[in-house]
């Protein structure tokens, strides 16, 4: 028997689940979200916006093509294209599916100009991009070939980089604990041998040097891995790993001097003279499949509260209840919590609470409870806080929800 058969597995899970699904005419590597997932992709967008708002970014939107000089310039045709879509033929224009963001976001910086008072400036966004990744490789939400990915480009000084990419790192922290998920070690990625890689020594020097001071300064151990860099620069990957100790990268900090030469980037110094920016590239969570696969996984399926597709499961005990159950279902949702009723006509009352095992907390309603005001509630760990007024419920829901991180309880 296979070990590792009883492990969580987000591709078995997310369907058990109905997290998502693939269909043949679609394609490999193209998956769906049912309703339930796309209420955990949604919460945990919103939860990353938010996130990226309060530490001072700015949201754009921008096309998931681009021309194909887009990405000579940008040296992704030259080191890059065996991930890319081919071209497609627009009159007498190649256009691409992009398989990153930065060349577009070079061009939004690049479209107005910026005092060094501006920066640094951080433009994050939710984007689509699209790998052409083989078919042997593809699985679930891990291995796909159209990605939502977590994005930013923090275009700053030389004085700034470091200070930047360490704030990143901090927020990738936050964001951890915020989910649940454990970093098992970070990686600082450099170049290896071979024509894959920006050819300038000098580049790769500074940039290096700079990477090594933000994971000194932040403190975390770290190990050096060659031929793990982006082609242009090197980078520091946060790894985790799946219920088989399988590792892979989810976020990145990155600190770029490649694409703001490319682009020819600048800002008006206090001197009024042009000067080059740096470009730090960081995500949070990487692409927000990636995340999701490894959400299922290290929780089995048991989201955190907050990020649960049902957070609360009303379940009254007869039909004489349902109108009460009804109530309170109505009442959460005007908190802004997801609850559900699951009524008789689903079965018995342990079957009912079998089948809501996943959620956060249960609140059954008897014939006191309904004539009381009260709900009998259970928390998904096997704790029976026991009977609270459904008000006083709802606000503690309510207050665990809005602090986000794994607790159930106070």
């Amino acid at each position: 028997m296979n070990a590792n058969a009883a492990l969580p597995d987000h591709r078995r899970l997310g369907r058990e689940l109905g997290l998502f699904d693939t269909d043949p005419l679609i394609g490999a590597g193209l998956p769906y979200w049912l309703p339930d997932g796309a209420v955990v992709r949604h919460t945990l967008e919103e939860y990353i916006r938010e996130a990226e708002r309060r530490a001072g970014y700015r949201h754009v939107y921008s096309p998931a093509l681009g021309k194909r000089e887009l990405y000579e310039i940008s040296g992704h045709w030259d080191h890059y294209s065996d991930d890319m879509y081919p071209p497609m033929k627009l009159g007498a224009e190649e256009v691409v599916l992009r398989p990153s963001l930065c060349p577009h976001h070079a061009l939004i910086y690049r479209s107005r100009s910026h005092s060094y008072r501006e920066l640094p400036l951080r433009i994050a966004e939710l984007g689509g991009m699209h790998r052409a990744e083989l078919s042997g490789v593809l699985g679930g939400l891990t291995r796909v070939r159209a990605i939502q990915l977590n994005d930013a480009h923090i275009f700053c000084t030389l004085d700034q980089a470091v200070d930047e990419a360490r704030a990143a790192l901090e927020l990738i922290a936050r964001a951890y604990a915020d989910l649940g998920i454990e970093a098992v070690r970070h990686r600082l990625s450099l170049p290896g041998e071979g024509g894959k890689y920006v050819a300038d020594p000098e580049l790769w020097r500074r940039a290096t040097e700079l990477l090594r001071e933000v994971l000194d300064a932040s403190g975390v151990a770290y190990e050096e891995a060659e031929g793990e860099a982006a082609f242009y620069g090197p980078k520091i990957d946060v790894q985790i790993a799946d219920p088989a100790g399988r590792e892979s990268t989810l976020s990145t900090v990155q600190i770029d001097f490649h694409q703001p030469a490319r682009f020819d980037l600048h800002y008006i110094g206090a001197d009024g003279a042009k000067h080059r920016p740096v470009m730090v590239h960081r995500s949070i969570i990487g692409s927000v499949e990636r995340a999701v696969a490894h959400l299922i996984e290290a929780h089995a399926g048991a989201f955190p509260a907050w990020l649960a597709p049902v957070q609360l499961a009303v379940l009254p005990v007869g039909e004489e209840q349902l109108g009460r159950a009804a109530e309170i279902v109505r009442e959460a949702a005007g908190l802004g919590l997801r609850a559900e009723l699951a009524g008789p006509a689903e079965g018995t009352l342990g079957a009912r609470i079998r089948a809501a095992r996943l959620v956060p907390y249960q609140a059954v309603i008897g014939a006191r409870e309904a004539e009381a005001g009260l709900a009998a509630v259970r928390l998904r760990d096997g704790r029976r806080p026991g009977e609270l007024p459904v008000p006083e419920l709802l606000r503690r829901i309510s207050a665990r929800v809005a602090a986000r991180g794994t607790a159930l309880w106070e």
